[in-house]
C-alpha cells in the first residue's frame, strides 16, 4: 500500500477539521402537548424562542422548553416571538421568566379576539424590550437572516414567485378567519443557503395570501406544519420543502387530511413527528422511527434539527438516537 502524500494528507486532516468545526444553526421543536415551542439558537449562541407553550401543569412546558435549551447550552432567551396570543402559544410565559432572561419581546400587537394582551404577558413585558413586527420586517440575530413573512393578517409584498400549485383552490368561510391564528407571524430563517419557514398557525385564507398566485416566501428546506398539522391548501407546495417537521399532540393536529396533504408536497424527502397521532392510525402516521413521542403517555421529547450554511441539515430523534442527514442539494 503507498503511503498518502504528506500534502495530501495535511488537506485531509484540515478539511475533515473544517467540517467537524462548522458551525451550525440548531432548531429545536419541543413538543409543548400540541402547541408549538420552537428554539433556534444561531452559530453565534443568540438564541431565538418561538411561543411558550401552556401555562400551569406543574411548569411543565418551561421545563421541556429549559431541557431543550440545556442541550443548547443557552442560558437567556435574546429573543421570544409570540406568534399570536392563544394559551398554547402564550400561556406558557411566566413560567418561562421564572427559569430565563428574556431580553427582547416580538408580537403582532394585541389579541384582535380581545383588544388587548393577556395580563401575564403585559407583566412579562416590564421585564424586557417590546417591540410590535410587521410583515416584511427582520429580526436581527446575528449570522442568521430572520424575515417576518406574515404578522396581524398581512403578508410581505414584492415580487414572488408564480405558484403553480394554486389552481382551483379558493378561500374558505370559517370563524378562524376572523380570529388570533389569522393574525400569526410567520417567519423564514436563512443560514446561508439553508431556509426553515414557521407560519405559526397561520389559517387557509392567510396561507393562500401568502402563496398564491405567486409564491412569496420562496424554496424553503424545512417546513414546521401550521396548524399543528392540521390541513392546509396545496399551495404549501410551492415552498417545495425537502423535509416537514408535524408539532402535532396526539389527540392535537396531525389529522388524516393535513397528514395526507404534507406527505404529498412535490420533493418531500421526508415527514417527521412529535407525536404519533391517534385519529390517524398506522395508515396516517410516519414509522415510529421519524416520530418523538410514540405514545399518549408523553414523555415531552423533542425533535432537533442542525443545519450548516452550505444547505446541509441532520434531523435527530433523541427518543432512539436515531439521525438523517440531507446533503446538499
Amino acid at each position: 500500500m503507498r503511503p498518502v502524500p504528506t500534502t495530501c494528507l495535511f488537506l485531509l486532516l484540515a478539511w475533515t477539521g473544517a467540517v467537524q468545526g462548522a458551525k451550525t444553526l440548531d432548531l429545536y421543536f419541543i413538543d409543548v402537548e400540541g402547541g408549538q415551542a420552537t428554539l433556534a439558537v444561531a452559530p453565534s449562541g443568540q438564541s431565538l424562542l418561538i411561543d411558550t407553550g401552556y401555562t400551569g401543569f406543574g411548569g411543565r412546558d418551561t421545563v421541556r422548553i429549559a431541557t431543550a435549551a440545556k442541550d443548547a447550552g443557552v442560558k437567556k432567551i435574546d429573543t421570544l416571538l409570540i406568534t399570536h396570543f392563544h394559551d398554547d402559544h402564550v400561556g406558557g410565559v411566566a413560567n418561562l421568566l421564572d427559569r430565563f432572561q428574556v431580553v427582547t419581546f416580538l408580537d403582532h400587537g394585541p389579541s384582535i379576539e380581545t383588544h388587548e394582551y393577556p395580563a401575564p404577558y403585559v407583566a412579562a413585558l416590564a421585564k424586557g424590550q417590546h417591540r410590535v413586527v410587521a410583515a416584511g420586517d427582520k429580526i436581527p440575530i446575528k449570522d442568521l437572516d430572520v424575515t417576518v413573512v406574515t404578522a396581524a393578517g398581512k403578508t410581505i409584498g414584492g415580487q414572488g414567485e408564480p405558484n403553480p400549485n394554486c389552481a382551483g383552490i379558493t378561500e374558505r368561510q370559517s370563524a378562524d378567519e376572523t380570529g388570533e391564528n389569522s393574525q400569526s407571524v410567520g417567519v423564514v430563517i436563512q443560514f446561508g443557503k439553508f431556509r426553515f419557514a414557521d407560519l405559526g398557525d397561520l389559517t387557509w385564507n392567510k396561507e393562500l395570501a401568502l402563496l398564491c398566485p405567486e409564491n412569496h416566501v420562496g424554496k424553503i428546506d424545512l417546513y414546521l406544519t401550521t396548524h399543528h398539522g392540521g390541513e392546509s391548501p396545496k399551495a404549501i407546495w410551492g415552498m417545495t420543502p425537502r423535509v416537514a417537521i408535524m408539532n402535532n399532540g396526539p389527540g392535537k393536529g396531525g389529522d388524516p387530511a393535513g397528514w395526507k396533504n404534507v406527505m404529498a408536497s412535490p420533493g418531500l424527502e421526508d415527514l417527521w413527528q412529535l407525536h404519533f397521532a391517534l385519529a390517524g392510525g398506522k395508515d396516517t402516521n410516519v414509522p415510529d422511527t421519524f416520530i418523538a413521542n410514540v405514545d399518549a403517555n408523553d414523555q415531552g421529547r423533542y425533535l432537533k434539527v442542525g443545519a450548516l450554511a452550505d444547505g446541509s441539515f441532520t434531523v435527530t430523534n433523541p427518543r432512539n438516537k436515531f439521525s438523517k442527514a440531507y446533503a446538499v442539494k
